[in-house]
């Protein structure tokens, strides 16, 4: 309908062009919108103040020349003009129900477009360090990233979905080495495990299938390991150093090619369940990106070399800096440290600019607390003379998990978190999904695992796929009253949906393309999440008024037509959330 009335809209003004009273050079924005108020009709157009301003004239005499001028319409009852200056438009009820016909001839593609005509961009999203399982924070970030992806996907985009795999750098290390020492207690020493060491029980998991595989071959007495090693007290030591000396003497005792295997193993332990956790939560990726892979293939030197060809790098104490200040960071940032090892900001530039360079536009899902890491890495692709604004980075809160009123505290390092696998066994994929794109990404979150895991309609997942089932229950009914329905025989006697409720549950799947394209565009699936629970509220507010089922078959057949057309959205806007739409509950 907008998209009719944005027609309207270009006749008449040019007409008034061709009548002299609008300038022949000018070509406004029509941007139509539905009204707030029904009062005020269902859509209004604000381009009469803005040509007003143009024809220098009074904005309602504008507006009411664009109204002579429209032609006319039988989808249209009623165009009135409202306060400075607002064309509203009020559309015959009965107009609307060719939505029906579309969605029940469309299907499975009804609401998808190609706006954005095959435009290739990566989505590269959840990237947790494989230093442990992921859990209900990460579990935010992986279901609106695949959300997003699925959005841009509906509306044309050439999606690449990408999980970077920091498989190099500090953290990894500091896992091998917790993975060894575990192992060195199954071998029977006794050792003061490090502080900042990862100690979940994935680590002894780990540690005792590598006792189990290779006996005490790698063994080591831990008065060795520890012999002159700083302390990590706060009161005695540093317990960084700490654990960057325990590193270094790890490699020294394993030399490389054995320290490699426990650093392998636990990163392929490790990934395996990411791996496993995602699929089964109904994330789904194209690629595996290796942070390692980028060192092997020289695309860390070849963007370092770009920055100092740039002459944005400059050699201090030993290191290599990227001035960043330059494009408005806070201080400078360390490329290469004083030891020549490259920084996790040197990887982060390599893969950004190998990936610009394959020709995609890139999206970043990150955590909201590297807010202040974004600017830096633009800043780099720009002294590089690439376009930063091809960098979009789309910033998640992680979500709070309450249980019983109470907040379920968590922490990676200890091993204290309640995994993502946790949370889809006890609430299921279906309800984390939907719960965790309610709320603008960027927005904090509190989950409440009760409610998700509730079978009412405070709950909106159940509220909505309870819509679905309902439905599928009444064609079920049909069925077994051996009572025939034609799509096509409904389609015809459209006419007889005249209810309140008929007109309200009509007018709300006609907003469903529009809603899924502004979801998309802006990247707010809870944009959808919205519109379905308000479909859902629609479907159920008509199933408790009228009968499906009735004598008066030409009635009965339009009003199959219709909550058949509302199961076919509901089914769709699901599937996009990862969602599953089910017949019976």
């Amino acid at each position: 309908m907008k998209t009719r009335l944005t027609h309207l809209l270009q006749h008449a003004i040019s007409s008034l062009k061709s009548q002299g009273q609008l300038p022949a050079d000018i070509e406004p924005v029509i941007k139509i919108e539905h009204t707030r108020n029904a009062s005020h009709g269902d859509f209004a157009c604000s381009v009469a103040m803005t040509l007003a301003k143009i024809a220098k004239k009074n904005p309602r005499q504008v507006a009411q020349s664009i109204i002579d001028n429209l032609p006319d319409k039988a989808y249209i009852s009623r165009v009135d003009i409202a306060g400075p200056g607002f064309i509203n438009f009020f559309i015959n009820p009965l107009s609307q129900h060719t939505i029906i016909n579309t969605i029940i001839e469309q299907g499975d593609r009804f609401g998808l477009s190609n706006i954005a005509n095959g435009k290739k961009v990566q989505v590269e999203f959840v990237s947790a360090n494989p230093t442990g399982p992921l859990h209900v924070g990460h579990g935010r970030g992986a279901a609106y990233g695949a959300t997003v992806s699925n959005l841009l996907s509906a509306i044309g985009y050439d999606v690449h979905r990408e999980y970077y795999v920091n498989d190099a750098g500090r953290q990894m290390e500091i896992l091998a080495t917790s993975v060894w020492l575990r192992y060195l207690e199954a071998c029977g020493e006794q050792l003061t495990f490090p502080s900042n060491g990862y100690k979940g029980d994935y680590i002894f998991d780990i540690a005792n299938n590598l006792k189990e595989q290779y006996g005490e071959q790698y063994h080591a007495n831990a008065v060795d390991v520890f012999n002159n090693i700083v302390d990590d007290e706060p009161a005695n030591g540093d317990k960084e150093q700490h654990i960057d000396a325990l590193i270094t003497r790890t490699k020294e005792l394993l030399g490389d090619e054995h320290y490699r295997l426990f650093f392998d193993t636990a990163l392929k332990s490790i990934l395996g369940d990411i791996r496993c956790d995602l699929e089964a939560f109904g994330v789904h990726y194209d690629a595996w990106f290796s942070e390692r892979s980028l060192m092997d293939k020289g695309a860390i030197n070849n963007a370092i070399e770009k920055l100092k060809a740039s002459g944005h790098m400059y050699q201090k104490e030993g290191a290599w800096w990227f001035k960043s200040t330059e494009f408005g960071d806070e201080k400078d940032r360390v490329v290469i440290r004083d030891n020549g090892q490259t920084t996790y900001f040197a990887s982060d530039i390599a893969y950004h600019l190998q990936t610009l360079e394959r020709g995609c536009d890139i999206i970043d899902i990150w955590g909201s607390d590297h807010h202040g890491y974004v600017p830096r890495v633009k800043a780099a692709l720009q002294a590089m003379g690439v376009d930063p604004e091809r960098m979009k980075v789309l910033l998640v809160q992680f979500a709070v998990l309450y249980k019983n009123g109470k907040k379920i505290q968590m922490s990676t390092r200890s091993g204290q978190f309640v995994t993502l696998r946790e949370l889809r066994e006890e609430i299921g994929s279906d309800a984390a999904r939907y719960f965790y794109v309610m709320r603008k990404a960027e927005q904090h979150m509190d989950f409440d695992l009760d409610l998700a895991a509730s079978q009412s309609n405070e709950n909106p997942l159940f509220y909505v796929q309870y819509a679905h089932a309902r439905i599928c229950s009444v064609m079920h009914l049909v069925g077994e009253k051996k009572l025939s329905y034609t799509s096509a025989e409904g389609l015809k006697n459209l006419n007889k949906l005249i209810e309140s409720h008929e007109v309200n549950l009509v007018e709300t799947l006609s907003r469903y393309p529009e809603t899924l394209l502004q979801a998309a565009e802006q990247y707010e699936p809870h944009q959808l999440s919205h519109y379905l629970r308000n479909l859902a509220t629609q479907f159920h507010r008509y199933y408790n008024s009228h009968k499906f089922i009735i004598d008066d078959r030409q009635l009965m057949q339009a009003r199959l037509s219709l909550i058949n057309a509302s199961k076919q959205v509901l089914r769709n806007g699901l599937t996009l959330l990862g969602v599953s739409a089910p017949e019976s509950m």
